[in-house]
Protein backbone atom coordinates (compact mmCIF):
# COMPACT_ATOMS: atom_id res chain seq x y z
CA UNK A 1 0.00 0.00 0.00
CA UNK A 2 1.68 3.24 -0.91
CA UNK A 3 -2.11 5.31 -0.35
CA UNK A 4 -4.47 4.77 1.81
CA UNK A 5 -7.65 6.76 0.96
CA UNK A 6 -9.52 7.47 4.49
CA UNK A 7 -12.73 7.86 3.37
CA UNK A 8 -14.13 7.70 -0.79
CA UNK A 9 -17.64 7.73 -2.59
CA UNK A 10 -15.36 6.42 -5.98
CA UNK A 11 -13.85 3.10 -6.10
CA UNK A 12 -11.26 3.71 -8.77
CA UNK A 13 -9.53 0.10 -7.88
CA UNK A 14 -6.00 1.97 -7.98
CA UNK A 15 -3.09 -1.09 -7.25
CA UNK A 16 -0.82 1.25 -5.38
CA UNK A 17 -4.16 2.64 -3.05
CA UNK A 18 -6.14 1.11 -0.47
CA UNK A 19 -9.46 2.76 -1.09
CA UNK A 20 -12.30 2.40 2.09
CA UNK A 21 -15.43 3.57 0.17
CA UNK A 22 -18.61 4.80 1.57
CA UNK A 23 -20.89 2.81 1.70
CA UNK A 24 -24.73 2.76 2.95
CA UNK A 25 -27.15 -0.62 4.16
CA UNK A 26 -29.93 0.02 1.49
CA UNK A 27 -27.41 0.00 -1.92
CA UNK A 28 -24.60 -2.16 -0.69
CA UNK A 29 -21.84 -2.91 -3.72
CA UNK A 30 -20.56 -6.45 -2.57
CA UNK A 31 -17.74 -6.16 -5.47
CA UNK A 32 -16.07 -3.42 -3.01
CA UNK A 33 -13.05 -5.10 -1.18
CA UNK A 34 -12.80 -2.22 1.30
CA UNK A 35 -14.99 -0.38 2.80
CA UNK A 36 -17.14 1.44 5.73
CA UNK A 37 -20.53 1.10 6.38
CA UNK A 38 -23.27 3.38 8.32
CA UNK A 39 -25.97 5.92 8.22
CA UNK A 40 -25.28 9.22 7.24
CA UNK A 41 -27.19 12.03 9.32
CA UNK A 42 -28.79 12.84 5.87
CA UNK A 43 -30.36 9.90 5.22
CA UNK A 44 -31.52 8.45 8.46
CA UNK A 45 -35.23 6.96 7.56
CA UNK A 46 -36.78 5.31 10.90
CA UNK A 47 -39.08 3.63 8.89
CA UNK A 48 -36.00 1.36 7.83
CA UNK A 49 -34.26 1.99 10.71
CA UNK A 50 -34.50 -1.26 12.43
CA UNK A 51 -33.52 -2.78 8.95
CA UNK A 52 -30.29 -0.55 8.10
CA UNK A 53 -28.93 -1.51 11.77
CA UNK A 54 -29.46 -5.28 11.14
CA UNK A 55 -27.70 -4.79 8.04
CA UNK A 56 -24.71 -2.88 9.12
CA UNK A 57 -24.01 -5.09 12.37
CA UNK A 58 -23.94 -7.67 9.73
CA UNK A 59 -21.20 -5.96 7.74
CA UNK A 60 -19.29 -4.84 10.38
CA UNK A 61 -18.31 -8.63 11.23
CA UNK A 62 -16.78 -9.05 7.69
CA UNK A 63 -12.82 -8.49 7.57
CA UNK A 64 -13.57 -6.45 4.31
CA UNK A 65 -15.55 -3.65 6.52
CA UNK A 66 -12.95 -1.46 8.19
CA UNK A 67 -15.10 0.94 9.86
CA UNK A 68 -18.05 2.19 10.61
CA UNK A 69 -19.20 5.42 9.14
CA UNK A 70 -20.12 7.63 7.70
CA UNK A 71 -22.20 8.88 10.58
CA UNK A 72 -22.71 11.61 12.75
CA UNK A 73 -24.56 14.97 13.83
CA UNK A 74 -25.48 17.76 11.53
CA UNK A 75 -27.21 21.06 12.82
CA UNK A 76 -27.75 22.32 9.55
CA UNK A 77 -30.77 20.28 8.43
CA UNK A 78 -34.18 19.40 8.95
CA UNK A 79 -34.28 16.10 10.76
CA UNK A 80 -34.52 16.96 14.06
CA UNK A 81 -30.89 16.58 16.16
CA UNK A 82 -32.38 14.53 19.08
CA UNK A 83 -33.48 11.82 16.10
CA UNK A 84 -29.70 12.36 14.90
CA UNK A 85 -28.72 11.50 18.34
CA UNK A 86 -30.24 8.73 18.59
CA UNK A 87 -29.02 6.73 15.35
CA UNK A 88 -25.56 8.08 16.27
CA UNK A 89 -25.25 6.19 19.68
CA UNK A 90 -26.90 3.43 17.96
CA UNK A 91 -23.86 2.89 15.78
CA UNK A 92 -21.50 4.06 18.24
CA UNK A 93 -22.80 1.07 20.09
CA UNK A 94 -22.50 -1.25 17.28
CA UNK A 95 -18.83 0.06 16.66
CA UNK A 96 -17.42 -0.75 20.42
CA UNK A 97 -19.06 -4.14 19.79
CA UNK A 98 -16.86 -4.88 16.93
CA UNK A 99 -14.43 -2.85 17.60
CA UNK A 100 -14.54 -1.06 13.88
CA UNK A 101 -13.21 2.37 14.33
CA UNK A 102 -16.08 5.18 13.41
CA UNK A 103 -15.83 7.51 10.57
CA UNK A 104 -18.03 10.71 11.39
CA UNK A 105 -19.39 13.56 9.14
CA UNK A 106 -19.66 16.65 11.75
CA UNK A 107 -21.56 19.92 11.50
CA UNK A 108 -21.73 22.50 13.76
CA UNK A 109 -22.31 19.67 16.85
CA UNK A 110 -19.18 19.67 17.94
CA UNK A 111 -19.81 20.21 21.95
CA UNK A 112 -22.53 17.54 21.27
CA UNK A 113 -19.71 15.25 20.02
CA UNK A 114 -17.23 15.84 22.45
CA UNK A 115 -20.10 15.52 25.06
CA UNK A 116 -21.26 12.14 23.44
CA UNK A 117 -17.74 10.49 23.68
CA UNK A 118 -16.75 11.23 26.80
CA UNK A 119 -20.55 10.18 28.31
CA UNK A 120 -20.09 6.93 26.75
CA UNK A 121 -16.14 6.24 26.81
CA UNK A 122 -16.02 5.26 23.52
CA UNK A 123 -13.70 2.16 22.89
CA UNK A 124 -12.78 2.63 19.51
CA UNK A 125 -10.67 5.37 17.54
CA UNK A 126 -12.73 8.44 15.90
CA UNK A 127 -12.28 9.88 13.22
CA UNK A 128 -13.50 13.13 11.63
CA UNK A 129 -13.76 13.13 7.88
CA UNK A 130 -13.41 16.30 5.69
CA UNK A 131 -12.12 18.74 8.55
CA UNK A 132 -11.65 22.61 7.46
CA UNK A 133 -12.35 24.25 11.03
CA UNK A 134 -10.28 26.83 12.86
CA UNK A 135 -7.19 25.57 15.17
CA UNK A 136 -8.82 26.17 18.31
CA UNK A 137 -11.41 23.14 17.20
CA UNK A 138 -9.15 21.05 15.91
CA UNK A 139 -7.08 21.32 19.07
CA UNK A 140 -9.86 20.73 20.97
CA UNK A 141 -10.82 17.70 19.15
CA UNK A 142 -7.33 16.62 19.39
CA UNK A 143 -7.04 17.02 23.03
CA UNK A 144 -10.63 14.72 23.35
CA UNK A 145 -8.82 11.81 21.30
CA UNK A 146 -9.83 12.17 18.07
CA UNK A 147 -8.30 11.78 14.88
CA UNK A 148 -8.55 13.95 11.73
CA UNK A 149 -8.89 13.53 8.07
CA UNK A 150 -8.13 16.08 5.67
CA UNK A 151 -9.13 16.42 1.57
CA UNK A 152 -11.25 18.46 -0.39
CA UNK A 153 -10.94 21.72 2.29
CA UNK A 154 -6.96 21.13 2.01
CA UNK A 155 -7.15 21.35 -1.58
CA UNK A 156 -8.90 24.26 -1.91
CA UNK A 157 -6.62 25.79 0.82
CA UNK A 158 -3.77 26.29 -1.87
CA UNK A 159 -5.80 29.34 -4.12
CA UNK A 160 -7.58 30.99 -1.51
CA UNK A 161 -5.27 31.34 1.53
CA UNK A 162 -7.27 29.65 4.37
CA UNK A 163 -5.76 29.04 8.28
CA UNK A 164 -6.47 25.24 6.78
CA UNK A 165 -3.09 24.79 6.17
CA UNK A 166 -1.88 26.40 9.09
CA UNK A 167 -4.13 24.17 10.85
CA UNK A 168 -2.59 21.09 9.49
CA UNK A 169 1.24 21.93 10.10
CA UNK A 170 -0.31 21.74 13.86
CA UNK A 171 -1.83 18.52 13.73
CA UNK A 172 0.71 15.84 15.58
CA UNK A 173 1.67 13.29 12.25
CA UNK A 174 0.18 10.44 14.01
CA UNK A 175 -2.96 11.89 14.56
CA UNK A 176 -4.50 12.94 10.72
CA UNK A 177 -5.26 11.19 7.85
CA UNK A 178 -6.42 12.10 4.05
CA UNK A 179 -9.04 11.40 1.64
CA UNK A 180 -10.62 12.58 -1.33
CA UNK A 181 -14.27 11.94 -0.32
CA UNK A 182 -16.80 13.08 -3.23
CA UNK A 183 -13.46 15.52 -5.46
CA UNK A 184 -12.56 14.83 -8.67
CA UNK A 185 -8.49 15.54 -7.69
CA UNK A 186 -6.69 12.24 -7.10
CA UNK A 187 -5.41 11.28 -3.99
CA UNK A 188 -1.81 11.80 -5.03
CA UNK A 189 -2.67 15.47 -5.28
CA UNK A 190 -3.82 15.46 -1.64
CA UNK A 191 -0.83 13.69 -0.42
CA UNK A 192 1.58 15.84 -2.57
CA UNK A 193 0.06 19.29 -0.94
CA UNK A 194 -0.13 17.19 2.50
CA UNK A 195 4.05 16.66 2.47
CA UNK A 196 4.90 20.22 1.24
CA UNK A 197 2.80 22.00 4.13
CA UNK A 198 4.75 19.32 6.71
CA UNK A 199 7.87 20.08 5.16
CA UNK A 200 8.41 15.82 4.48
CA UNK A 201 9.20 14.19 1.50
CA UNK A 202 6.31 11.65 -0.12
CA UNK A 203 8.08 8.93 1.00
CA UNK A 204 8.01 10.09 4.53
CA UNK A 205 4.43 10.76 4.61
CA UNK A 206 3.35 7.73 2.93
CA UNK A 207 5.17 5.78 5.86
CA UNK A 208 3.69 7.83 8.07
CA UNK A 209 0.17 7.40 6.77
CA UNK A 210 0.85 3.95 7.11
CA UNK A 211 1.71 3.54 10.58
CA UNK A 212 -1.53 5.55 11.22
CA UNK A 213 -3.45 3.03 9.13
CA UNK A 214 -2.05 0.13 11.40
CA UNK A 215 -2.36 1.88 14.75
CA UNK A 216 -6.06 3.08 14.10
CA UNK A 217 -7.36 -0.35 12.26
CA UNK A 218 -5.37 -2.86 14.39
CA UNK A 219 -7.86 -5.66 13.49
CA UNK A 220 -7.08 -5.34 9.26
Amino acid sequence: MQYFNLHTHKFTNNPTTLELVNQYPWEFDESIPHYSIGIHPWYIDENRLELDLKIIEEKLQQPECLALGECGLDKRIEIPLAVQIKVFKQQIALADKYKKPLILHLVAAFDELIEIKKRLDISVPVIIHGFSKNAQLAKQLLDNGFYLSFGKYLLQSRSVGTELEYVFKSVPNHRFFLETDTVEESLEEVYTLAAKYKKITLDELQKQIQNNFSLVFKSF
